[in-house]
């Protein structure tokens, strides 16, 4: 899938690089999915003529958007600075089950989800930790389909921002307030997945990270960086008579 795959860089100076992740793509090796031999970190340095480039975030392998790297290990450290402080500002769209007919506030302590793999070894007994997420409805839509025990499918494009950081957090979100992501095969619903794989050749999670806002660690700019939506993302939209600009 991704043998000859020039990524998109969305920005580059000479301490970060960023890029729009497709979805599919590992952002680094993993224990997880040992069998992966395209992962982000991989392909950019390849692509940046082996320059060295350090993750300072992470999108789950079927989120695709704004993904930024340092190229250096200081940058790196300042840039993860920002991250613990909760000063950089991360913006998702996502396509949900359900009318969503308001804005609200997630504030929903998860349990950390542990690999089998690699955290092996680490306690489970840890508390839940602190996890809060506004959203925000866009558009939504109702289908002459009947799926499960519904005569009409209705659907939501939301708008997420996250506050904390935690793994999975908006889809586990969404789940916890019944409005499960499409495409989602970990917490989703499968008889919506099914239905738009079978109806709109849709085999990917439908999340997308749109935006993220930072302070430049040195010129202290205010940098927002913005990733354009995949094919997927663009025909359904076009199916279901939504607009969306980034």
């Amino acid at each position: 899938m991704f043998a000859n795959y020039t990524l998109e860089i969305l920005y580059k100076d000479e301490f970060l690089v960023a890029i729009n992740k497709p979805s599919g793509l590992l952002v680094h090796k993993s224990m997880i999915d040992r069998h992966e031999i395209y992962y982000a970190m991989k392909m950019l340095k390849e692509q940046l003529g082996g320059q060295w480039v350090y993750p300072i975030h992470r999108l789950d392998k079927p989120t695709s958007g704004v993904l930024l790297f340092a190229l250096d290990s200081e940058t790196a450290r300042k840039m993860n600075e920002q991250f613990r402080e909760h000063t950089i500002e991360k913006k998702y769209i996502a396509v949900v089950r359900g009318y969503v007919e308001e804005e609200g506030f997630i504030d929903h302590p998860l349990k950390e989800k542990l690999d089998k793999i690699s955290d092996k070894d680490a306690s489970k007994y840890k508390e839940p930790q602190e996890a809060q997420t506004y959203y925000k409805p866009l558009a939504k839509v109702e289908l002459d389909f009947a799926v499960g025990r519904y005569d009409k499918v209705r659907y939501s494009l939301v708008e997420l921002t996250p506050q904390t950081g935690r793994k999975h957090q908006l889809r586990r979100h969404m789940k916890h307030i019944n409005h499960h992501m499409l495409g989602d095969t970990k917490y989703g619903r499968g008889e919506h997945n099914k239905f738009i794989r079978s109806e709109f050749g849709v085999h990917r999670l439908l999340l997308h990270c749109t935006s993220l806002a930072f302070e430049h660690p040195y010129t202290q700019e205010k940098i927002t960086l913005s990733a354009q939506l995949d094919v997927v993302f663009t025909q359904l939209f076009k199916q279901f008579n939504w607009r969306y600009n980034l």
